[in-house]
């Protein structure tokens, strides 16, 4: 579960900007995860109520999670479309030939620190 590695790396960045900006508490963070980064929300979830709980900084913090659908460019037609299923054909001209543009990646959008 590879979640478990993400949720750790990301707490570390939480305390990281939060010492940079003398914080001294994470209550909210925020991110963005595309449909197909690999990351399962529900996993994500609850490993970051675990390991939150070993972080002085993001011990209390919310995790907002943004999901994001899959954006593509079509090179047949020069639209941008989002796909509203795992069908990789532009959904104007049906064309396969087509460059994701979003939802692959998770970031890290906010932090809310006090």
């Amino acid at each position: 579960m590879h979640e478990y590695s993400i949720v750790r790396d990301l707490i570390e960045q939480c305390e990281h900007l939060a010492s940079d900006n003398q914080a001294t508490e994470v209550s909210k963070v925020v991110i963005k995860i595309g449909k197909l980064s690999g990351v399962e929300p529900d996993l994500l979830a609850t490993a970051f109520d675990t390991f939150r709980e070993a972080s002085p900084v993001c011990r209390t913090a919310e995790l907002d999670m943004q999901i994001q659908p899959v954006k593509i460019f079509c090179r047949g037609c020069g639209e941008h479309s989002t796909l509203d299923e795992h069908r990789y054909v532009c959904p104007l001209c049906q064309s396969v030939e087509i460059s994701v543009t979003d939802g692959e990646e998770m970031f890290l959008m906010q932090l809310e620190m006090k």
